[in-house]
C-alpha cells in the first residue's frame, strides 16, 4: 500500500474537502500525483474549455492516479451552460471609452470586429436568443464586470450602447446582464453533447451553470435517466450564479443534490455586497437540508500570480469553513496559475487552522427533521450523539447508494466517518462529503458479515485497535437498500468473543 495511505484516520484530519480545477497548470501526471498528495479531494473538469479527447485524458489519469494512491478522487464535470460571450476581437482587444457609442451585433459565424456607420465600432456576440429581452435602459456588463455599457437603442441584427465604465475588450470575454430575465435555454446543445461523454466515461457528479429554477435539475435529470440509467444517483450540482436561482433556492433544493455558491457571477449578477450574506444564506439552507455545498470563486486568486495568498483571502477560505461549507474550490489557481499545488498546500492548511477552532467559531446547521421525513435523519443524529457520548474512536457508516455517508457528514460529529460501501461508484462520489473517509468492502448480506468487512478494514488501513470502540449505521436488513435505521456501538474484536 502506498504509504501516503498507511493511516487514513492519520491522513484525513481535515473534514472540508478540496475541489481544484484541472487545467494546462496542472493536468500533467507529475502535478496531479503532486495535487493529490497536497489534499484534493474532488477534480473539476471545466467543459467550457477543452476538448472531449484532452478530457478524456484526464478522466484516464486520474483515475489511474486515484488506485495508485489508494484515495478516491471523485470527477466534477462543468458544463458550461448557456455562456453569453462577446465574439472574436483582434488579439490586441479593443479600448472601449466612457461615453462611446457602440453597437453589438448577433454573430454566429466566428467573425472578428469591424467599422461600420463611421467610428463606431461593431461588437459580434455569441448569444442567441437576447434582442427580445433588451430595452433601452438595460445595463450590461462585460468582463466580469469590468465595464459597463447601457443599452440606447434595439434594432433587429443587435442594439446600440453607450460605454459607462470603459476599458480593454478581448474575445471571448463573459457578458452579464443583471436585472434582466433571460429566455436562453439552460441546457444547451453542447451541453447535451457534452453530459453524454461524461456519462459514458463514468463521471461521479455533475456541475450545472446558470440555473435558474428546479425545472433546470428535473430537465438534467431526465437526461440521465434517458441515456444512462444506472447514474441515476450520481450527485447533481445546481451553481448558484443568478438573482433568479437565488429567489428559488428552497425549490432547487428540493431536487439537486448540492449547489455551489458561485460567487464571481453572483458579485456581477447582483452586487459584490450582497455575496457575504447570500452565500451565508445558502450554506444555511444547503445543510439544513442535508445538501452538499461548495464554496467557488477567487478563493485563493492572487495565488494565480503569487506564491502566497493575501490575508483577505486567508480569511475568506477559513470563513467559509466556519460557515459549514463542505468543500472549497480553487478554479484559476489549481488550472492556469503558476502555482497549482502550492494553492492546494495553502488551502489544506488554512482548513486545517480553521477546523481546529471550529468550536468557538464554526456554525453548524444539522438537517433539520420533519415529521414527513424518513428515520435516516434521526439516526445520523443519534449516532453522533452516541459518539460523543461514550469513547468513541469513529463512526462507521455502511451504505450502498451513499445517502447514509451524506446525511451523517451533515449531523458534524467530531469524530471521523468511515464509510464503507461494495459500490465504487458510491466509493468515488463520498469524496466530495464532509468529514467522509470512503472505502471499498465486499457486499454484506448479514449484520455479522457486516461488521467482520468493516473490522477487517479498519484493522488494515487505520491505527483502531481490538477494544476501541465504533458507531455503526446502517439499513437493517442488511442489503435490502434499506434507508438508515440501525445504530449500533460496537467494540472492535468483540464478534468472536
Amino acid at each position: 500500500m502506498n504509504n501516503f495511505t498507511s493511516d487514513i484516520l492519520e491522513n484525513m484530519k481535515r473534514r472540508a474537502k478540496i475541489v481544484a480545477t484541472i487545467g494546462p497548470s496542472s493536468d500533467s501526471r507529475e502535478t496531479l500525483s503532486a495535487l493529490i498528495e497536497a489534499g484534493i479531494d474532488v477534480a473539476r473538469l471545466n467543459f467550457s474549455h477543452g476538448t472531449h479527447e484532452s478530457h478524456l485524458k484526464q478522466i484516464e489519469l486520474i483515475r489511474e492516479l486515484s488506485v495508485q494512491y489508494d484515495k478516491p478522487i471523485s470527477i466534477l464535470q462543468d458544463l458550461q451552460g448557456p455562456k453569453l460571450r462577446v465574439g472574436t476581437l483582434p488579439e490586441e482587444g479593443v479600448p472601449l471609452h466612457a461615453g462611446e457609442v457602440v453597437k453589438m451585433e448577433l454573430d454566429l459565424d466566428n467573425r472578428t470586429m469591424d467599422f461600420i456607420d463611421g467610428e463606431i465600432k461593431t461588437i459580434f456576440m455569441e448569444i442567441p436568443n437576447i434582442l427580445h429581452c433588451l430595452k433601452p435602459g438595460s445595463k450590461i456588463l462585460l468582463d466580469d464586470g469590468k465595464l459597463e455599457m447601457e443599452v440606447l437603442e434595439v434594432y433587429d441584427r443587435g442594439f446600440k450602447a453607450q460605454i459607462i465604465l470603459g476599458g480593454q475588450l478581448f474575445s471571448h470575454k463573459g457578458v452579464n446582464l443583471p436585472g434582466t430575465d433571460l429566455d436562453i435555454p439552460g441546457f444547451t446543445e453542447k451541453d447535451q453533447e457534452d453530459l453524454a461523454f461524461g456519462l459514458e466515461h463514468d463521471i461521479d457528479a455533475v456541475a450545472i451553470s446558470f440555473v435558474r429554477n428546479a425545472d433546470d435539475i428535473t430537465c438534467i435529470r431526465d437526461f440521465i435517466m434517458l441515456h444512462k440509467p444506472s447514474k441515476q444517483h450520481m450527485p447533481i450540482i445546481a451553481k448558484l450564479e443568478l438573482p433568479q436561482a437565488v429567489s428559488n433556492l428552497e425549490s432547487i433544493l428540493d431536487v439537486a443534490d448540492g449547489v455551489m455558491v458561485a460567487r464571481g457571477d453572483l458579485g456581477v449578477e447582483t452586487s459584490p455586497a450582497d455575496v457575504p450574506v447570500i452565500q451565508k444564506e445558502i450554506i444555511q439552507a444547503a445543510n439544513q437540508k442535508a445538501k452538499i455545498v461548495i464554496t467557488a470563486t477567487q478563493m485563493l486568486d492572487s495565488m494565480i500570480e503569487n506564491p502566497r495568498p493575501t490575508r483577505a483571502e486567508a480569511s475568506d477560505v477559513a470563513n467559509a469553513i466556519f460557515d459549514g461549507t463542505d468543500a472549497v474550490m480553487l478554479s484559476g489557481e489549481s488550472a492556469n496559475g503558476k502555482y497549482p499545488v502550492e494553492s492546494v498546500r495553502m488551502m489544506n492548511a488554512i482548513a486545517l487552522e480553521a477546523e481546529a477552532h471550529i468550536k468557538e467559531w464554526g456554525h453548524s446547521y444539522p438537517p433539520v427533521i420533519g415529521k414527513n421525513q424518513d428515520d435516516s435523519f434521526a439516526i445520523a443524529i443519534a449516532a453522533r450523539e452516541l459518539a460523543h457520548d461514550r469513547d468513541v474512536t469513529c463512526i462507521a457508516v455502511f451504505t450502498q447508494s451513499g445517502r447514509s455517508a451524506l446525511l451523517q457528514s451533515k449531523a458534524r460529529p467530531q469524530v471521523p466517518i468511515l464509510a464503507f460501501t461494495p459500490s465504487e461508484d458510491t466509493y468515488r462520489k463520498l469524496g466530495m462529503n464532509w468529514g467522509v473517509i470512503p472505502h471499498l468492502v465486499p457486499f454484506s448480506n448479514s449484520l455479522e458479515e457486516m461488521i467482520q468487512h468493516v473490522e477487517e478494514a479498519l484493522l488494515v488501513s487505520t491505527s483502531l485497535k481490538k477494544g476501541q470502540k465504533v458507531v455503526f449505521i446502517s439499513g437493517f436488513p442488511i442489503g435490502a437498500m434499506r434507508s438508515t435505521n440501525l445504530a449500533l456501538l460496537h467494540t472492535i474484536g468483540s464478534l468472536n468473543n
